[in-house]
């Protein structure tokens, strides 16, 4: 369609003509970032905030993948499609049988108040992440383990932009964007056609800025862990919008009552269990416009009634001078994440590694989907890293993975999401701008012929 293809090739002349016009006086700010390498681990370099009255727009045009294209691995991995001609797949979930569910989701529209919101509309169609929600989820059987799975159907329908997955016993729950239902399921089955029951509700609109909610079943099965993101960037909505928000709620699994297990996570989008130490790890997107470098995203362990700093403070006790009132009772309790993944990588699937089909140096660890940046120069994020684990926590750099989803011009060919292990061990992932599920394997040793 020629007018879609013009507004899209002129949206960032148009954006950053914006952005010049309302940055006027503003000269000392810019979007060029540092290395994002200084920015992984337990002790990330934190650079001077920079404040903005509209934030650098940076984006990576969405072109999808060309035949015979796909992400590039290491030489002892090999990438291959799972599945594809998806709608806008988010997030996975992998049964006992092996059956791999696909989250194909989107956020409800949101409504709009200010300016700033049209920009971010702008932001949001030209990188891909405004697809028609399909409100689904999907089923994948590869009984055989080859990759190519023999039965796909439509397993869940008419849902309302879901995101996260648990299963229990023979409950199986779906965090939709504003309630967690529950629907009977039975092992085998390929769909599910009875009315959900409601367990509680979640906030949800009428502004519902960060709309997806990951789901976690406590080991015992008792409880459900779900990732509550804010309603705004840094309170912009009022406070009031922020209630029970920026959190990690913890749900009682026969009653629906739930209880704020951590606050102050400004967007928690995936949650996992650490088998060594059996501690809740999350990973969480953290502010924007305050500069390329601020604020890093993280990965970290999860206390109990710990607080993190949103709004009032970040990565730590270093104050967001746009927050007023501050809260110094509460940015004196605030906890310093235990690992930076690098400043606006948007880290939205994450799947933690004890073993399985993939070599060796992955036999301890944490898998980290980057979904990308859209304000920074360079771009950061669009890959998913591996960060090593030794006695239950991280141990060193994050090294790349799976890459290849930005091309020599910074196009998006895709951007991953939702990540999961299947039951072999090994990676699948969710790409919402391809719309494809890969499936990342080892590379095994041809045999020898015999002699």
């Amino acid at each position: 369609m020629p007018i879609l293809k013009t507004a899209r090739a002129n949206l960032p002349r148009l954006a950053t003509v914006f952005v010049a016009v309302a940055g006027l006086g503003l000269a000392s700010c810019d979007d060029s970032g540092g290395d994002p390498r200084s920015q992984i681990g337990a002790h990330p370099t934190l650079p001077a905030l920079q404040q903005y009255v509209v934030p650098p727009i940076r984006i990576a045009e969405p072109v999808g993948w060309g035949n015979d294209e796909k992400p590039t691995v290491p030489q002892d991995l090999q990438a291959q499609v799972m599945a594809t001609g998806l709608a806008h797949p988010r997030s996975l979930y992998v049964l006992p049988n092996g059956d791999v569910l696909v989250v194909e989701s989107n956020g409800p529209k949101a409504p709009i108040y200010r300016p700033k919101d049209i920009i971010t509309g702008w932001v949001k169609w030209f990188a891909g992440a405004s697809a028609k929600d399909a409100n689904r989820i999907t089923l994948l059987r590869d009984a055989n383990g080859d990759g190519i799975p023999e039965v796909r159907t439509v397993f869940l329908d008419h849902l309302n932009s879901p995101f996260g997955v648990a299963l229990v016993g023979n409950d199986l729950y779906v965090a939709n964007t504003d309630a967690i239902v529950r629907y009977p399921y039975q092992e085998g089955q390929t769909s599910i056609t009875a009315a959900p029951t409601k367990l509680t509700d979640l906030p949800g609109g009428p502004i519902d800025h960060h709309w997806t909610k990951p789901l976690l079943a406590s080991p015992d099965g008792s409880k459900l862990y779900v990732g509550i993101g804010s309603n705004s960037n840094i309170t912009e909505n009022g406070i009031g919008a922020e209630y029970e928000r920026a959190a990690i709620w913890e749900v009682d699994r026969a009653s629906g009552a739930h209880r704020i297990f951590a606050s102050g996570t400004r967007n928690p989008t995936g949650l996992q269990w650490e088998p060594e130490t059996g501690k809740l790890w999350a990973i969480v997107n953290e502010r924007d416009e305050i500069g390329p470098d601020l604020v890093p995203d993280y990965l970290t362990a999860v206390q109990d009634r710990g607080f993190y700093g949103w709004p009032y403070s970040y990565y730590g006790q270093h104050l967001d001078p746009r927050v007023q009132p501050q809260r110094p009772d509460l940015v004196a309790t605030a906890i310093v994440p235990d690992y930076a993944l690098s400043s606006h990588v948007a880290p939205l699937g994450v799947a933690i590694y004890s073993g399985g089909d993939l070599p060796a140096n992955y036999r301890s660890g944490a898998f980290v989907g980057e979904h990308g940046s859209w304000d920074r120069t360079p771009l950061s994020g669009y890959k998913v890293v591996f960060v090593p684990f030794s006695g239950g926590k991280p141990s060193g750099p994050a090294r790349d993975v799976v890459t290849g989803f930005l091309d020599e011009n910074n196009h998006a060919r895709g951007r991953p999401v939702g990540l999961a292990l299947d039951r072999a061990g090994r990676l699948l992932i969710a790409d919402d701008v391809g719309n494809t599920v890969w499936r990342v394997s080892s590379v095994r040793p041809s045999p020898k012929p015999a002699t």
